[in-house]
């Protein structure tokens, strides 16, 4: 078994999915590990990631928008207020989300299905630099 392990930088301008699924495939190819299992962790509390549609745009507009209804701004039960007012939903979107994938690898690519992407979900309003840690374990 061999063992290598990378960091993705990755800018955002804002709320939403990112995808980031090409850079993922370009380092994993690098490797030269054929077989074993991916796993992705984003470094943040406020960003999470997801395996999702990559082929309709709508997907990832309406998740926004879902997330944007179930945990909105400025509810009154927030006492996390310093960062401003999206950073608690933030949190919160975190929290209903994921925080790490894994992914299985087969013949030196991600086994994803046809449509399935990986994106970084940022849930605060303004850019940011996300970091995302990778480790790929296989032979």
């Amino acid at each position: 078994m061999r063992q290598t392990q990378h960091t993705f930088d990755i800018p955002t301008p804002g709320k939403g999915l990112h995808d980031f699924t090409s850079q993922v495939s370009a380092w994993l190819a690098g490797t030269g590990i054929r077989d074993g299992l991916l796993t992705l962790f984003v470094r943040h509390t406020s960003a999470s990631l997801l395996v999702q549609e990559n082929a309709d745009p709508d997907v990832q507009g309406d998740l926004e928008r879902f997330l944007s209804r179930l945990v909105p701004e400025h509810d009154p039960l927030y006492r996390h207020t310093q960062e401003g007012p999206d950073d608690m939903p933030a949190h919160v979107r975190a929290a209903l989300t994921l925080t790490q994938l894994s992914i299985p690898v087969r013949d030196g690519r991600m086994v994803l299905g046809t449509w399935q992407g990986i994106y970084l979900f940022e849930h605060r309003r303004s850019r940011h630099m996300r970091q995302v840690a990778a480790h790929l374990l296989g032979e």
